[in-house]
């Protein structure tokens, strides 16, 4: 299969980068950091007809739009979009920045959305494909102290639960894959903020290795709707988000037990 990945050159993106090309397929890796990610492509740089690298700023359509030609230019289709490239600074509301805000929903929202605007306009008329958008936990309950994050997040959810609707018709499968923190650099930058503290308070940390995983293994042959990691901790988002109220009478206790974690993240 042919795979354009965003996000590719850090955490999650690059583990799906290197899985897919063992698993055989053809992939097109992009990111804003074109330094780090030439650098992380070299070692395929004699594998020109299956691996595509270019830079990528998701906020810009224009850019989107050269990037998915180019795709198509060198396959003639494309399978999946991996939509992995994100952004989160920890703060709270009233400490937050306007470029903060804009930040947070161009890069996770509008970014995700002109890609799979972009995707889909290829897919329906060569016959379908599948677009996995990446959100997370903090877009099913939402979670003080990274609001703009959560928000972001929310929007990708909702976005993608409603244009899976559009284009299943179509046989463009949409899947949003919800997990918990992983251990990447962006979870590692939430260390020192005391803002991010809830981040910290689930179980076990996810793995890059497990969420390419259970992509690989189940969202790609199966093309879910949804799918939450780990499914436990995602029904218990949902009660929360069900139940709004109850954050403010558990919230105390799991931040308390978030920043015990995150102390202890931050000693590792």
């Amino acid at each position: 299969m042919k795979i354009l990945i965003t996000g590719a050159s850090g955490g999650l993106g690059k583990k799906l980068a290197e899985d897919a090309f063992a698993k055989g397929h053809e992939i097109f890796l992009t990111d804003i950091n074109q330094k780090a990610l030439s650098i992380f492509a070299s070692k395929w740089k004699a594998e020109k007809k299956r691996v595509l690298v270019s830079k990528l700023d998701v906020t810009s359509a224009v850019e989107w739009k050269k990037v998915v030609d180019l795709a198509y230019k060198n396959w003639g289709r494309l399978d999946i979009l991996m939509n992995i490239a994100g952004y989160l600074l920890p703060g709270y509301l009233q400490n937050v920045t306007s470029k903060d805000i804009d930040r947070h929903i161009d890069i996770n929202a509008k970014g995700l959305m002109y890609g799979t605007r972009e995707a889909a306009s290829r897919m329906i008329p060569q016959g379908g494909g599948h677009i996995i958008n990446i959100a997370s936990l903090a877009g099913i309950a939402p979670i003080p102290g990274i609001s703009l994050y959560s928000a972001s997040k929310y929007a990708v959810r909702g976005f993608s639960i409603a244009v899976a609707q559009e284009l299943r018709e179509q046989n463009v499968f949409v899947s949003v894959v919800c997990p918990d923190a992983i251990k990447t650099p962006m979870l590692d930058l939430q260390k020192d903020y005391e803002e991010a503290s809830m981040t910290f308070s689930g179980g076990k940390v996810l793995t890059v290795e497990s969420v390419s995983k259970i992509i690989f293994d189940r969202v790609i042959p199966k093309k879910p709707l949804e799918v939450m990691i780990p499914t436990s901790r995602g029904l218990l988002a949902k009660i929360g988000n069900f139940f709004p109220n109850l954050n403010f009478l558990i919230g105390p206790s799991i931040r308390k037990k978030g920043r015990k974690k995150q102390a202890s993240y931050s000693k590792n």
